[in-house]
């Protein structure tokens, strides 16, 4: 059951990460702001017109920071992945350029 949880997190994560971080999702919260920000008149600028904006904002604040943590513990597991394979394919041209060194000195001893 955790596992599926973890999953559909992680799809879910990802799936909201790549489309609030499109120009179209930062079009649409600048709109939703003009938007708020015109109908102050007809709210005659009222304490609940400025909660409403106040809450919003900080309700998404609040959830963004845990998605942004997931996402960045997901790009740190994925560098520390591929630095592992860097150094083992590393490790494998090291001991290859020894055994060349090697192989090329045995090499001159025969000749």
């Amino acid at each position: 059951m955790k596992k599926f949880i973890t999953n559909r997190f992680e799809i879910l994560s990802e799936w909201i990460s790549n489309n609030l971080g499109s120009p179209y999702a930062f079009m649409i919260a600048c709109m939703l702001v003009v938007l708020w920000a015109v109908s102050g008149p007809l709210f005659r600028f009222s304490d609940t017109w400025q909660l409403v904006i106040n809450t919003g904002t900080t309700i998404c604040t609040f959830l963004m920071v845990f998605l942004l943590q997931n996402t960045g513990n997901r790009t740190i597991e994925e560098m520390h992945e591929r630095l592992r394979r860097l150094e083992l394919m590393n490790r494998d041209l090291l001991l290859e350029i020894r055994d060349l060194r090697t192989g090329r000195h045995n090499f001159e001893d025969a000749a």
